[in-house]
């Protein structure tokens, strides 16, 4: 199931002519592998991420890829708390919230392929074991472990694509990355050295007290990294300030790279900025000279215009988004990213408030709600701060608060509704009271008989026919659009005319006319409901029009209307 979800393609802006001599050979693909030393969350998803911005600026085709160490088989089953949100692929796969990255900056749909976890990985092989496949060998990590990881590495190398950038998850020294790291060394001779090359990011640390950067923990890693058989070719140095030309010559004599392969990385004002940082610093001029990639230079007009948008923006517009995990924000960073890419598409800034539904219980929830100009309802499964949910939805829909509802989001505007304009008190949905009398959120009757309820999930991309005239339609622009989902629980079509005949305009309905997809009221500012998950699919220089529509409505709330069109431009003058 595939088709566009904009009318214009979101790579518009990207460099897409080949330079290369395409009379001669074709070039094998190459591949990047980026690990990561001294500390965890140095940001070395949005360093692969930035990189393979760069190089698709560059006219190259490329596709990111994660490993990931943990024994889970992917991350659909873990607590968000610990996790972060799932990443929904368009082909149904549960991933890593690194993938979301990876598309955000690159503008690539991924593959379930693009996830690897040791999980999975040791699935496979006991499965192969089981089947005979090993013809009575003694199973180990070398070769049939390492085998395995490098198969899912050659497999993504084999979509039709210039690079595989391949980020190794944890931090290099941990005991769950060394079968990845023993992979990606063995991989390097598998396919030639010189269309394998290694980034390493790194920690540079600012002590107060001497008032000095450390370079010591970078060069203990790489040691660390060089006594698994792995030597960077390029050293990205993560630091809180800027670094001067001396740390970067002694980082280059002690590590063995070259000065012009130590690329600083200080933090950026923007996420959104870094892929700059990095052209300014070199890296993909390095890249490219390693593996003998010949491209014209990156156009990247577009992605800098984009930012000195976000970044020159004066105003801002009040959101929150009310949901029960955001004690961890990664819990919803899609979302969250998604409202930033429509914010700075207005030319405004995001104001994020973070609302825990379980807290809005009676007069408590004006407190929460009164100052936002906007409020999101993200997904989310079981009943906990449900009710919380329910009544910020009641308090957007009586108070004229624009609202975007998504997932579970949708599904508690319809209980909501039902409750209090249909006069049906007990409506709820049987994922939380499988005894109400009035299910007006139920399993599909192709559903109940399934005992595995994991097998009755809707996952991946799905169609959806918009209503002419409908606001939905308006923001869409087009009459059939598709989203991804991730989701079990549906609109019961018994109480869809009730609901219509209420005001509740169900105005996106799935192609055989069968399950609810979106809902809005007629006659208020925003008030949007969709059982996909938009999020997963807006880009920072491509914001998604559902987003872009709730900032509009939220910015003239917040007295901010004049000049605010219910879509953005970020087309280069």
């Amino acid at each position: 199931m595939d088709g566009p979800l904009f009318t214009s393609d979101p790579s518009s802006s990207i460099v897409t002519e080949r330079t290369e001599d395409t009379t001669g050979p074709p070039t094998p693909t190459k591949f990047v592998f980026v690990t990561g030393g001294v500390v965890s969350s140095l940001g070395k998803g949005i360093a692969a991420s930035s990189l393979g911005r760069l190089l698709k600026s560059r006219g190259l085709r490329v596709v990111n890829q994660k490993l990931d160490p943990y024994i889970n088989v992917d991350p659909g089953t873990m607590n968000p708390f610990q996790h972060g949100e799932v990443f929904v692929t368009d082909d149904g796969g549960e991933t890593d919230l690194d993938l979301g990255h990876y598309e955000r900056f690159t503008g690539e749909n991924l593959k379930r392929t693009s996830n690897v976890t040791s999980g999975s990985v040791y699935l496979s092989v006991i499965q192969k074991e089981r089947r005979g496949d090993y013809l009575g060998d003694t199973v180990q990590v070398i070769p049939h472990v390492t085998n395995e990881i490098k198969d899912r590495i050659r497999r993504v190398g084999e979509q039709d694509v210039d690079v595989v950038i391949t980020e190794v998850g944890g931090t290099v020294g941990d005991i769950e990355s060394l079968p990845f790291l023993e992979a990606i060394r063995q991989f390097g001779n598998d396919v030639g050295r010189e269309n394998v090359m290694f980034v390493h990011v790194t920690l540079v640390p600012y002590i107060a007290t001497s008032e000095e950067l450390k370079t010591k923990p970078t060069q203990h890693s790489v040691a660390e990294l060089r006594s698994k058989g792995i030597s960077p070719d390029v050293i990205v140095v993560r630091s809180d300030r800027e670094i001067d030309e001396g740390v970067r010559k002694k980082i280059s004599l002690f590590c063995d790279v070259q000065p012009r392969a130590v690329i600083a990385a200080p933090d950026a004002r923007d996420i959104y900025e870094v892929p700059l940082q990095l052209h300014d610093g070199g890296l993909d001029a390095v890249v490219c000279d390693r593996l003998g990639l010949v491209t014209g230079p990156p156009n990247l007009d577009v992605w800098r215009a984009m930012v000195a948008k976000a970044l020159s923006a004066t105003e801002s517009v009040r959101i929150g988004i009310v949901g029960k995990y955001v004690g961890l924000p990664d819990a919803y960073l899609s979302v969250a990213e998604a409202l930033r890419h429509a914010t700075a598409g207005h030319g405004l800034k995001l104001d994020l408030v973070w609302v825990p539904s379980e807290e809005l219980t009676g007069l408590l929830a004006d407190s929460y709600l009164e100052d936002l100009d906007g409020i999101v309802i993200p997904g989310g499964f079981g009943y906990r701060g449900v009710e919380g949910k329910v009544m910020a939805i009641r308090f957007a829909r009586e108070n004229g608060v624009p609202l975007l509802g998504l997932c579970l989001g949708l599904q508690c505007s319809v209980i909501e509704f039902a409750r209090n304009v249909l006069g049906l008190h007990d409506a709820n949905s049987t994922e939380f009271d499988p005894t109400t009398p009035h299910p007006v959120i139920d399993l599909m009757a192709s559903q109940e008989d399934v005992e595995d309820k994991g097998g009755t999930m809707r996952l991946g991309l799905y169609a959806a026919k918009l209503a002419e005239g409908s606001k939905i339609r308006e923001l869409y622009g087009q009459e059939l659009v598709y989203e991804r989902h991730r989701h079990r629980w549906e609109v019961n079509n018994r109480y869809r005319k009730d609901l219509e005949k209420a005001g509740m305009r169900l105005s996106g309905v799935s192609p055989d006319d069968n399950l609810v997809e979106y809902i809005e009221l007629v006659d208020h500012p925003y008030f949007v409901g969709t059982q996909a998950h938009p999020e997963f699919r807006s880009r920072p220089d491509t914001p998604h029009p559902l987003f872009t529509g709730l900032i509009a409505a939220a910015a003239r709330r917040g007295g901010l209307g004049a000049g605010v069109q219910e879509k953005v431009d970020l087309t280069v003058e």
